[in-house]
């Protein structure tokens, strides 16, 4: 493609999004800001117009406002970057592939998400949908893929030496997260990066739509979210921790418009819990876990560096399994997979399961330390028996780790991996 940028990194989600090219007349790619996603479309793209640039002294928006015509014009695939701005350019896009059926034609990119009622179609079945995240360890260079998750959940893993991460290394990471921008970034200019993206990104979710909202609820709302990273934290508890912890008090109707100024912004994720088909007659969770786009909003939010986070290790295990999911969806989905997590009503979890369209499934434990190892291990067979019993069982019991040598299998027939060495 004529536009691909100098220096691009190859993302998982190039295969995906040239599948989608050769089904969908165009293909919507939506993320956070600073995922990557316009660099990403012009490694698929031959013409572009950025929607919120400008053409010498024009506004490219004021030049398509005049002329949408402008936005479609050019040779395909076209990128439109930050159509949101324009919202017609949708309904434009959709009309023009109704028209012609070649795939392929144009890709749009865009932070956030319009009302419903600013455009009219859906673009169901001309439009397909893509959603980026930002980069996983394997795509950074700071995992080494030896194992994959895909010999994992085939059950076939042999030994490999990893070299152990330090835990200053691992604290770096999730500090740092997966922004293409802080790859290879001081960590000092990271911290400052990243606490202005979370000021940035409070100021863009309270001004959609035009609506006037309050700056610093949704900043509190924020690090109520992040306080409760990586756990089943229900909205009435969030509100609470609000309270609580920065004396905030949110009406309901409140919360559930930033919740939803945040979600169209891209900067939450939920896991949803996953439904084995047992037997039994024991309640299954149907709660989603909540993640933030990426654990580095987190940290940032509430102002964590790496001391801060050495001296609370109970705060820095939420964070890194946080990463891990993050990285374990991302795999999930490249090997056609989906992400779930999974608790019943007898309190008995697990933190993250891997299912594959054949109906083949993995359980993963996330632990930090090499010595949390045996009690995950005992926790997975236990349940792996469970299912024996009552449903279809997991096909591989895995242990995402943070600080070991050595990817291996245990003589119960765990594996035991690192994150850093884990790829799709």
């Amino acid at each position: 493609m004529t536009l691909t940028p100098l220096g691009y990194k190859p993302r998982l989600i190039d295969a995906h999004i040239e599948r989608m090219l050769g089904a969908f007349g165009a293909v919507s790619i939506e993320g956070p800001k600073w995922c990557g996603k316009t660099w990403t479309a012009e490694n698929h793209s031959n013409s572009e117009m950025k929607v919120a640039d400008s053409t010498g002294p024009i506004r490219n928006r004021d030049i398509v406002l005049a002329d949408i015509a402008k936005a479609l014009s050019g040779e395909s695939p076209r990128l439109i970057d930050e159509w949101q701005e324009v919202p017609r350019i949708w309904d434009a896009v959709r009309t023009d592939v109704d028209s012609n059926p070649k795939k392929g034609r144009f890709i749009l990119t865009g932070s956030s998400v319009p009302k419903r009622e600013s455009y009219i179609h859906s673009g169901a079945g001309r439009i397909g949908t893509v959603k980026m995240d930002t980069m996983t360890l394997f795509e950074t260079g700071d995992s080494d893929g030896k194992v994959t998750l895909k010999n994992i959940l085939d059950g076939r893993m042999e030994m490999v030496r990893c070299g152990e991460a330090s835990l200053n290394h691992l604290i770096d990471l999730t500090i740092r997260g997966g922004w293409p921008g802080s790859v290879g970034s001081d960590r000092d200019i990271i911290g400052l990066v990243l606490k202005g993206y979370v000021d940035s990104a409070t100021d863009d979710a309270c001004r959609l739509d035009g609506r006037v909202r309050q700056a610093n609820k949704m900043r509190m709302l924020l690090r109520s979210l992040s306080r409760n990273e990586s756990t089943l934290a229900s909205d009435a508890t969030v509100m609470k921790d609000m309270k609580r912890f920065d004396d905030e008090n949110i009406a309901i109707e409140t919360y559930y418009d930033y919740m939803d100024c945040l979600d169209r912004i891209h900067l939450i994720n939920e896991v949803p819990s996953f439904r084995p088909n047992v037997r039994s007659d024991v309640r299954i969770g149907k709660t989603p876990k909540r993640h933030l786009a990426d654990v580095s909003l987190a940290i940032a939010s509430l102002g964590l560096d790496r001391e801060a986070l050495m001296n609370d290790l109970n705060t820095f295990g939420f964070m890194f399994e946080s990463l891990c999911m993050h990285d374990l969806r991302i795999y999930s989905e490249h090997i056609g997979g989906k992400l779930f997590h999974y608790r019943d009503g007898r309190g008995r979890e697990i933190d993250a399961v891997t299912e594959l369209p054949d109906g083949r499934w993995g359980a993963f434990e996330i632990k930090l330390g090499m010595g949390q190892t045996d009690e995950a291990a005992r926790r997975l067979l236990s349940l792996k028996d469970l299912f024996l019993k009552e449903g279809r069982p997991p096909s591989a019991l895995c242990i995402v780790c943070g600080m070991t040598d050595y990817a291996y299998e245990r003589p119960d027939g765990v594996f035991v991996v690192p994150i850093t060495s884990l790829g799709p």
